[in-house]
């Protein structure tokens, strides 16, 4: 009998074993089957070839209106770190310690920074010993319990043509909202959440958090255009996943140039401390799907490294879009003609008479005319139903872009009436009515209600197992053995394999 053939069918046979040893012992560590978000293979908010490799740097999404509840002030939503799937522990989503968030306004429309808010943070571990993020149910941010916490400083830096006039911190060590692993670990989210609720002072708030992913939209999109097929449309992508959001209330004369002038442009970016501790701007948003579909990927890195003022070498990204010609090519949708000028006034002028600055300086960022009251009754349409509140002035939590973008690109500005869309006309969660605004993140348990708190009820849920357990350690040693079982039986197996190999080779 030839070894080498025994040897192969002896390799496949431990490579299924090994495998359903790690399956058996990671699963009853894991204790219950994950349930919801899986996966995705293309996103909106991964628009990048580098920045998708570094998802903690990553602007995800940017919002700034008018607050619907203080009218005399504005809220600015930026989202980091997409597809934050709930119960992906025991590392959860953290802001960067080696990275500066900013939030830019131009106040006069001249494509320069004029005010800049500077989040950093900083990450503390209370014991280094243990793998868990909470070592038992979290009741407040400052909770012993909570082994893993985020603060952050805000600075207000004041700029002129760039070059800085003054810096002024204004919040330090505030504390930011965990992520919620789940309801047994987090039995009363919404209470950390308002804890993590920083007041300013003069009317301003900040808030640093894990929120539910706000973007509704079906992203199948960047499959051929939903296979050439737009019944197929309706799925949200985003669904059950959460974002980190950085969320800032201010009044609308701190940014504001006057009350002749009351348009804002808004932009984000993030900066990432190199080796020689150097801050480099690596991620850039302001307008929603600009760098996912306006951009070629030759542009794509180079627009998140950029600034408004350079935004002159991707003008013919937008006079000459894409989009339009594979929608021509898959659906047959006659493309507007070229070149878009319709394109530049919305993504980088601003519309006029609404929320055009004057004398402005094409540049690609959400402007908001902060002088516009709230709609009562928002329309997801915006400005394209009569609603001056939405988008494209500025960018409401319930504005459906997708939709709005998708119309306007297919010459919705120039008497091409069309009601193109995906279906998703709404987000799963509600938002809130005060700020911040953005939904509670969804919980890491998902699946039948964790029980929480006290001895009795850690007993019962282990009693299910036919376990006992005196301590909040058992559970946790239960699951470690659970999964050393699962790497015992590895060793076994392979020693029996080994001991069967070398048998047959004797002969």
């Amino acid at each position: 009998m030839t070894p080498f053939i025994k040897g192969g069918v002896g390799r496949r046979s431990l490579a299924t074993l090994i495998s359903g040893a790690l399956a058996a012992g990671g699963l009853a560590a894991a204790g219950v089957t994950a349930l919801g978000p899986t996966t995705a293979s293309a996103s909106s908010h991964r628009e990048a070839p580098l920045i998708s490799g570094t998802p903690q740097f990553d602007n995800t999404d940017l919002y700034a209106f008018v607050s619907p509840d203080k009218p005399d002030t504005t809220t600015i939503v930026a989202n980091v770190i997409p597809f934050e799937e709930p119960a992906g522990g025991p590392n959860f989503y953290n802001f960067a310690d080696d990275a500066q968030y900013d939030i830019h306004i131009d106040s006069d429309g001249d494509a320069q920074g004029d005010l800049i808010f500077r989040y950093t943070f900083k990450t503390k571990i209370k014991n280094k010993k243990t793998f868990l993020y909470n070592t038992g149910p979290v009741e407040s941010l400052d909770d012993p319990d909570l082994n893993i916490t985020q603060t952050y400083d805000l600075e207000l830096l004041r700029l002129k043509k760039q070059k800085l006039v003054s810096r002024t911190k204004v919040a330090k060590n505030a504390p930011v909202a965990p992520s919620r692993v789940g309801d047994a670990s987090m039995p009363d989210y919404g209470k950390l959440r308002d804890q993590a609720v920083y007041d300013l002072g003069d009317g301003a708030k900040s808030f640093a958090g894990q929120a539910d992913d706000p973007f509704f939209l079906d992203l199948r999109v960047f499959d051929l255009l939903y296979g050439g097929d737009f019944s197929e449309v309706g799925r949200d992508t985003l669904k059950g996943y959460n974002v980190n959001s950085i969320a800032l209330q201010v009044p609308n004369h701190l940014i504001a140039e006057s009350e002749k002038q009351p348009i804002v442009g808004i932009w984000t970016t993030t900066q990432r401390q190199n080796a020689y501790g150097e801050y480099k701007q690596v991620s850039r948003l302001g307008m929603p799907l600009v760098n996912e579909v306006v951009n070629p990927l030759k542009d794509k890195d180079k627009f998140n490294a950029s600034a408004p003022w350079e935004d002159a070498q991707f003008l013919k990204n937008v006079t000459n879009p894409e989009l339009p010609k594979l929608i021509e090519a898959i659906f047959k949708i006659k493309a507007p003609k070229e070149p878009r000028n319709d394109l530049v006034d919305v993504f980088l002028k601003g519309v006029k008479d609404l929320n055009q600055p004057p004398y402005v300086t094409p540049s690609e960022m959400l402007r908001l005319n902060t002088s516009i009251q709230p709609a009562k009754k928002p329309k997801r349409l915006g400005v394209l139903d009569g609603d001056t509140a939405g988008f494209p002035n500025g960018r409401r939590l319930t504005d459906d872009v997708l939709d709005i973008a998708l119309q306007v690109v297919e010459g919705e500005l120039l008497g091409a009436k069309n009601d193109l869309g995906d279906a998703v006309d709404k987000n799963d969660r509600k938002f809130e009515k005060e700020f911040p605004y953005v939904a509670e993140p969804t919980s890491g348990s998902r699946g039948k209600k964790a029980k929480a708190g006290g001895e009795a009820e850690t007993k019962s849920a282990l009693s299910g197992l036919g376990l006992s357990s005196s301590s909040d350690t058992t559970l946790i040693a239960v699951s470690a053995a659970a999964g050393a079982g699962g790497f015992l039986l590895i060793g076994t197996v392979f020693l029996w394999w080994r001991k069967r190999r070398l048998d047959n080779m004797r002969y």
